[in-house]
């Protein structure tokens, strides 16, 4: 083939002749593989493994890595075996091709289980090298560029895919021409239609620009000449699917985004950088606080630059980007660049490396909290923003957040212990909620508690994957050791109506039900029944069941067990029905929730009686004679509107003892007569009676009841 001729050629630019040589034996293996095999469109297999090493050769990965992308499919696609390519061309590729072969041999229920654990699979290995991603973006930019081939459907599927993954990936490691590329495509098979439109519109306009742009670009390379500043100065065209996204988010005209020019400016160093702004900033009034400084603080990629927006000629709107050569190949290459340009050793990019290597390692560490494979994409697609804030610890260290992060999102990045502790948040030196948004150039510091925990809440407003996966163990964690503490009461509730001491259950008796339930131990088969999915009675008769019994032989019912005894205090295990919202004093029952825990209603509840419930999952429960803590109990009044009445009513709930949690109020008739609903803390009937009597003492009050739901 002289495709090859060709490739090899180009190696010898950059590689030594015996990894040239190891490149060529990878072609032999892989077209051996390959043989008789094409591709949709009628073209010999080898052809893509050949055209993705040729993209990553641009960029000038070694011959492993070359190795491992001629390979890629062999795996997949020809029955070759890892132990196969690692005795021919060592661990390292073995490990690579592994890392982006598709997982086809194991079942699952759903492609979005599928597509999950193959992007955990491939995440995990880029984690331990990261030229896994990198053959696996040029693989999907060689499928993206002959997608044509592919039924309409599989197009829209691996486009979408594409756009929502590949891409920001890409972006997430600084390979921005790749990026770019990768968006294009993905639109272009997206929405063809829109895509034909816009190009259309594009071509058009640009001829009416250029007489424009070139006297922008004239009028900047002579500033920067005045101002004895070396500078390469180019205008940056927009990409199609930039011009659509704008349009979509802005609610923009295709006119209002085509008008905004763009140039990049590059010159030798930092310092000649914020020259060159001085000399922009002359020529052009900048627009107020559009000025974004990447070199001092860089982009979680290690993206530098300077980015200003300029009142152009005739009002137009002029965006500028300034960096260095160096600043330009990371923004181009990214992560890349580490191979790209380290042969030259001009290339500091150190930072922008660690920076990879710290995302890399914490998906290392939110895979191992995160046991599903959906939920594990869930979490870095949240790390995955392509946009980025900075803010500052107390010590003024920078710390890069998503956009949309809050003081939460801060105190995890800082350490887990801190994230599960806080309480709240100082924001440049004042006193906010956990829930409150970060901004650019926040200082932030964390208040936290020993006695703290995280909240479930908390799940509803963060946005990094590594604080979402740390409060969803912690809550799994704590609700099993909830759950194994309310099973093991249950338990021993039913052990004792069976005669049966529960000390009497000996370990090997516990083993043997483990094995026979396919349980892990003694801890998971209590958190099953304190989560409702085994019920206790059956486990003590397992548990009691004498060894000369018949195993089929049916245990005699003995009197049904006392009713489990509630403190109030129970945590995430057991909770209280907000349809009914029971206090100690009310007659109640308990409902068991499959996998969720014991939810505990009164006995007259209205929600309980309409639900299909079977008699299996009602525990009798009652309240112990020693009650901790306050209730949530609702009143609602009927009252006459008069000034400063609300005060009165909030005055005398506190002289009651009780703590108002919310309240909300309406004029049924648009009249007078104002309906009110109070939500309190108190601690039981009697104290609840108390509060209404206080109430009822008010002149204005027409009528007190106790509000259920």
């Amino acid at each position: 083939m002289s495709e090859i001729a060709e490739f090899t050629r180009h190696l010898g630019h950059y590689l030594q002749p015996p990894d040239v040589a190891l490149v060529e034996r990878a072609f032999a293996f892989s077209e051996q593989a390959h043989q008789g095999q094409f591709r949709k469109s009628g073209e010999p297999y080898i052809t893509h493994p050949l055209a993705v090493a040729s993209i990553l050769s641009q960029w000038r990965l070694d011959a492993q890595g070359l190795a491992a992308a001629l390979l890629h499919d062999v795996m997949e696609d020809s029955g070759i075996t890892k132990n196969e390519i690692e005795s021919s061309f060592g661990k390292p590729v073995a490990e690579m091709v592994d890392g982006v072969s598709k997982l086809d041999q194991i079942e699952f229920q759903s492609r979005e289980d599928a597509q999950a654990e193959n992007f955990r699979k491939m995440l995990l290995a880029m984690a331990q090298d990261v030229r896994v991603i990198l053959i696996k973006l040029a693989d999907r930019l060689h499928n993206m560029r002959t997608l044509d081939a592919m039924a309409p459907t599989h197009r829209e599927r691996i486009a979408r895919e594409t756009l929502d993954i590949y891409a920001p990936i890409a972006n997430r490691l600084g390979l921005n021409a790749l990026y770019l590329e990768l968006q294009e495509l993905s639109f272009k098979h997206l929405h063809p239609a829109r895509y034909r439109v816009l190009a259309k519109a594009i071509k058009a306009a640009r001829g009416n620009r250029r007489e424009v742009m070139n006297r922008i670009l004239e009028s900047i390379r002579d500033g920067m000449k005045d101002a004895d500043i070396a500078a390469t100065v180019t205008g940056r065209e927009k990409t199609i699917y930039s011009v659509y996204k704008k349009m979509r988010e802005k609610r923009y005209t295709f006119s209002q985004v085509f008008d905004i020019y763009g140039v990049r400016v590059l010159v030798k160093d930092a310092t000649a950088c914020y020259a060159a702004l001085g000399v922009l900033h002359n020529l052009y009034k900048p627009i107020p606080g559009k000025f974004k400084d990447y070199i001092a603080i860089p982009k979680a990629n290690g993206y530098q630059s300077l980015h200003t927006t300029l009142f152009g000629p005739f009002g137009t709107p002029l965006e500028a980007q300034i960096r260095t050569q160096d600043m330009h190949r990371i923004a181009e290459s990214g992560v890349a660049a580490h191979w790209l340009y380290k042969a030259g050793g001009e290339l500091d990019i150190a930072e922008a490396q660690q920076q990879t290597h710290r995302w890399l390692q914490s998906l290392l560490e939110i895979q191992s909290e995160s046991r599903d494979s959906k939920e594990f994409l869930e979490h870095i697609k949240g790390d995955l923003f392509p946009d980025a804030i900075y803010v500052f610890t107390p010590k003024g260290k920078i710390m890069a957040l998503p956009t949309g992060a809050t003081a939460v999102d801060f105190a995890y990045a800082v350490h887990t212990d801190i994230g599960h502790h806080c309480t709240a948040a100082r924001i440049n030196y004042e006193l906010m909620p956990l829930r409150t948004e970060l901004k650019n150039g926040d200082q932030v510091e964390i208040i936290t508690s020993p006695s703290a925990r995280p909240n479930p809440s908390w799940l509803g407003f963060v946005a990094t994957g590594k604080a979402r996966s740390r409060i969803r163990h912690f809550l799994k964690s704590l609700q099993q050791r909830e759950s194994a503490l309310l099973g093991e009461r249950m338990l021993e509730q039913a052990l004792i109506s069976l005669k049966a001491a529960p000390s009497s259950v000996t370990w090997e008796r516990w083993e043997a039900l483990a094995r026979e339930y396919g349980a892990k131990g003694q801890t998971e088969i209590l958190a099953d029944i304190g989560l409702g999915k085994r019920l206790s009675f059956v486990v003590a008769q397992a548990l009691t069941r004498s060894a000369g019994r018949a195993a089929d032989e049916p245990t005699p019912m003995q009197a049904k067990h006392g009713a489990l005894q509630l403190r109030g205090v129970e945590g995430v295990a057991i909770q209280y029905g907000k349809c009914c919202r029971p206090i100690p004093g009310d007659a109640i029952i308990g409902h068991f929730r499959r996998g969720q825990g014991l939810l505990v209603h009164t006995r007259d509840c209205v929600t309980l009686k309409k639900g299909k419930v079977d008699s299996d999952q009602i525990v009798d429960v009652e309240w112990a004679p020693e009650i901790e803590g306050v209730f949530e109990a609702g009143i609602r009044l009927m009252v006459a509107d008069e000034r400063g009445l609300l005060a009165h009513l909030a005055t005398a709930i506190a002289d009651a003892g009780a703590n108002i949690e919310y309240l909300s109020m309406e004029r049924p008739d648009g009249g007078h007569v104002v309906a009110m609903f109070f939500s309190v803390q108190v601690r039981d009937r009697r104290h609840l009676a108390n509060v209404m009597r206080a109430l009822r003492r008010i002149p204005e009050v027409k009528r007190v009841t106790r509000a259920r739901t």
